[in-house]
């Protein structure tokens, strides 16, 4: 018990390397949270420094999401253990240690979990971001509609009672977390995707 609780406080910590900060200075480049939207992600670093950094953003982000939850799964933890492990990497994106508490929204962090949970729940958020997004050309609304279907995805593929708890918690969160864009699309003012950017 003891060894699943370091485990999951390990998850937590590599959730709060903040892969934007890292990748951004690693590429010389501005601090994403001073510039842009001030989040902390793959979206605002594309907006801001363009593709590669927000490619390697997006890895950094997914694999700090998916690598304790492999982790995990390859120590044969509890389900409840491999559950919080990836909530625990989850809620380290959002609330860093190592940055102020001042991390970004959780999406990319979310789909390496859920892809270390069964790998077709997070293939299921992906291909519901990607349908969104193409029709609406708003991350937000893509993220947003992702997150209120994952809890009925997870039910679907992965019925156990844990995934689907702390799917639910995290999918609340993110939603929680887009909160400021939910005001934006309101008032008609939130970023679109732009085409080949």
């Amino acid at each position: 018990m003891l060894i699943h609780t370091a485990l999951v406080i390990i998850a937590y910590l590599a959730g709060s390397l903040a892969s934007a900060v890292l990748v951004c200075k690693a590429l010389r480049l501005g601090d994403p949270r001073q510039g842009g939207s001030g989040n902390p992600g793959a979206t605002n670093v594309l907006r801001l420094y363009g593709k590669t950094a927000a490619l390697l953003t997006l890895a950094g982000d997914v694999l700090k999401g998916l690598l304790p939850v492999l982790l995990l799964r390859y120590l044969h933890a509890p389900d409840l253990v491999i559950a919080l492990g990836g909530l625990a990497a989850f809620v380290g994106h959002l609330y860093p240690l190592f940055f102020g508490l001042r991390g970004g929204k959780g999406v990319a962090t979310l789909i390496g979990a859920l892809l270390g949970f069964n790998w077709l729940s997070g293939a299921a958020f992906i291909i519901t971001w990607l349908l969104v997004a193409l029709v609406s050309r708003y991350s937000s609304v893509a993220a947003l509609t992702a997150a209120l279907l994952t809890p009925l995805y997870c039910w679907l593929i992965l019925p156990a009672a844990p995934y689907v708890t702390v799917t639910g918690v995290m999918s609340a969160l993110l939603i929680w977390r887009h909160r400021s864009n939910m005001q934006n699309l309101l008032r008609g003012t939130e970023t679109r995707i732009r085409p080949g950017r």
